[in-house]
């Protein structure tokens, strides 16, 4: 398929200082796939630059957790810009989060503007889309994440997908120890690329399509041995640097 996997951890709000540098340190020891996956630490902001420190000389990247939807400066208290974040060193920033969209209310315009933002700052998003489980009930998985998607290609066009990420989290599954099957999961990303490929097919098949959802070492190798999964975005199971590693290792193993 020749896309390279991409392995993110998103880190849950609860860590100090002390120790995301030590959990950041043990991940790069525990790592070892080189150049053959793109993995990548997203802290909170106030932890960007002790990670930033511990990841030096690695071939981990830094990302952002969220992203402020205007450009440049101004009077936006308690806001982080896209080039504010490009200069404390990120290379990724998760937009469209569904913890975004469901606690603070962030409409699919607000996302897709995060998106263009983070583009214009030569970020790479890492675009959320997902459904909750009563959507799903409803057979409007399909209807939500083409709504999703279409709010970016509105904004920004196709194009910009190139030299982005999505990620697909069904919001049923994040913290709550469920799991879509791997057949499950593959049919939503295979849904995604051909959305995708609709107004451009070489894009499409080169795009990244993540998992996020109760991934852990022990469902890791069914999804991301999934034709259209190439990795996985993280919570619960990057908090633990073995178990981090081990999905690394695994997004390796599965490469086509």
């Amino acid at each position: 398929m020749g896309r390279k996997p991409l392995v993110a951890a998103k880190w849950k709000m609860h860590r100090n200082l002390e120790n995301a540098e030590a959990l950041a340190r043990e991940i790069v020891d525990a790592v070892k796939v080189g150049d053959t996956v793109d993995t990548c630490i997203c802290p909170v902001h106030v932890h960007l630059h002790v990670v930033r420190e511990a990841l030096r000389g690695s071939e981990m990247a830094l990302g952002a957790q969220n992203v402020c939807d205007q450009t440049g400066e101004g009077a936006f208290t308690g806001e982080v810009s896209a080039e504010m974040l490009a200069d404390a060193g990120c290379r990724y920033v998760i937009v469209g989060h569904s913890e975004r969209r469901s606690i603070y209310g962030e409409s699919d315009a607000l996302v897709a503007q995060k998106f263009a933002v983070a583009k214009a700052a030569e970020l790479v998003p890492i675009l959320c889309v997902g459904e909750t489980e009563e959507e799903r009930e409803q057979d409007k998985t399909r209807t939500v994440l083409s709504r999703q998607i279409d709010a970016v290609t509105r904004l920004c066009g196709a194009q910009a997908f190139a030299e982005a990420v999505v990620a697909y989290e069904p919001v049923w599954a994040i913290g709550t120890g469920k799991s879509a099957t791997p057949e499950m999961a593959q049919e939503v990303h295979a849904f995604l690329r051909a959305k995708i490929g609709e107004q451009d097919g070489i894009l499409a098949t080169h795009l990244r399509l993540l998992y996020g959802g109760s991934v852990k070492p022990e469902n890791a190798e069914a999804l991301f041995s999934q034709a259209d999964i190439d990795g996985g975005l993280i919570g619960g199971a990057s908090l633990e640097a073995s178990k981090f590693a081990a999905l690394c290792h695994t997004a390796d193993e599965c490469r086509a």
